[in-house]
C-alpha cells in the first residue's frame, strides 16, 4: 500500500456536522455542486478529489480500496471529530470500506447508487479492469463522451449529460484512474456489511441501470441500521439528476443522526 498525497477539496458551510463527499469513479468533487450549494446552510459540506483526479495530485505508488478509505479518514482527523460520509457508486464502496475500517469517524453513512463492489461478480471485474486501457486508447474527452451519457436517465436534460461528460474528461487520467478502476474490481464488501453500526442512507435513482436497483438492496438487507429510498427519474448520478429529491432524502437523514434543527 502508499500513502497518497494530500488530497484537493472543496468546502462550503460554516457550522453544523461535517459531511464528506466522495465522487464516482468517473468524477470529482464537481459532481456535488448541488450539495455544496444546497445542504451547506445545515453542515460542513467538504467534497474531494479523490488521489489521482482532478486537482489532486497523482499518488506515489498503486493505491487499494484501504489507501482510499484511509486517504478520506484523514480528511475527517484533521478537521477533528468523526464526519457523515456521503458516498456515491465507487465513492460508497470507498465510504462502506471506512466505516468497517474506522468505525469512530463515521458518525453515519449515505450511499447512493453503489454496490458491494465490482469483485462480487467475475464478469464485472474484469469489465472494470478493461477500463484504464479503454481510458489509455481512447483519452480522457472519448472515453467521457462514450461513458457519461449512460450514468444519467433517458430523459436527463441535455445540460446535464454535457456538465457530467465535461467533468468526467476534467477528470479522470491515469495512473489514478487504473488504481481505482483496480480497488473497485477486487472489492467485495458482502462479508464485512454486517459489521457496519454506522446509521445509513441507501438511495438508488429508479433508472439507474449502472450498479442498479438490486445492488443497493443488498446494501440495504446487509447493513444492520438502514433505511433504503428509491429517487425517481433518475439514473446513476441521481445527486445531480434529481438533487432536490436527493438533498431533501439526505438533510432528513441528518435531522436524525446529527440532531440538525428544523
Amino acid at each position: 500500500m502508499t500513502a497518497p498525497a494530500a488530497v484537493h477539496v472543496v468546502e462550503a458551510g460554516e457550522r453544523g456536522p461535517l459531511l464528506l463527499c466522495l465522487h464516482g469513479i468517473g468524477s470529482s468533487s464537481a459532481a456535488f455542486a448541488p450539495q455544496l450549494a444546497e445542504l451547506s446552510a445545515h453542515a460542513r459540506v467538504v467534497a474531494w478529489d479523490a488521489p489521482g483526479y482532478a486537482a489532486s495530485p497523482d499518488p506515489e505508488g498503486p493505491l487499494a480500496l484501504d489507501d482510499f478509505a484511509d486517504a478520506a479518514a484523514g480528511l475527517i482527523r484533521e478537521r477533528g471529530g468523526s464526519a457523515h460520509v456521503l458516498g456515491v457508486s465507487w465513492g460508497g464502496v470507498i465510504a462502506l470500506r471506512l466505516a468497517a475500517r474506522h468505525p469512530e469517524l463515521v458518525a453515519s453513512l449515505i450511499v447512493a447508487d453503489s454496490s458491494a463492489g465490482s469483485g462480487t461478480d467475475p464478469a464485472k471485474a474484469e469489465g472494470m479492469r478493461a477500463r484504464a486501457a479503454e481510458l489509455a486508447e481512447l483519452g480522457p474527452r472519448a472515453f467521457a463522451e462514450a461513458r457519461g451519457p449512460r450514468l444519467v436517465s433517458p430523459d436527463a436534460p441535455d445540460e446535464l449529460v454535457r456538465r457530467v461528460v465535461d467533468t468526467m474528461a476534467a477528470s479522470v487520467r491515469l495512473p489514478g484512474y487504473a488504481h481505482a478502476a483496480a480497488s473497485m474490481a477486487s472489492a467485495d464488501l458482502r462479508g464485512e456489511l454486517p459489521s457496519i453500526a454506522a446509521p445509513t442512507l441507501v438511495l438508488c435513482g429508479d433508472q439507474d441501470h449502472v450498479t442498479g436497483v438490486e445492488a443497493s438492496q443488498v446494501l440495504a438487507g446487509a447493513v444492520h441500521r438502514t433505511a433504503y429510498v428509491i429517487v425517481k427519474d433518475a439514473g446513476h448520478l441521481a445527486n445531480q439528476e434529481q438533487p432536490g429529491r436527493f438533498n431533501a432524502w439526505v438533510l432528513a437523514h441528518l435531522r436524525i443522526t446529527a440532531a440538525i434543527p428544523e
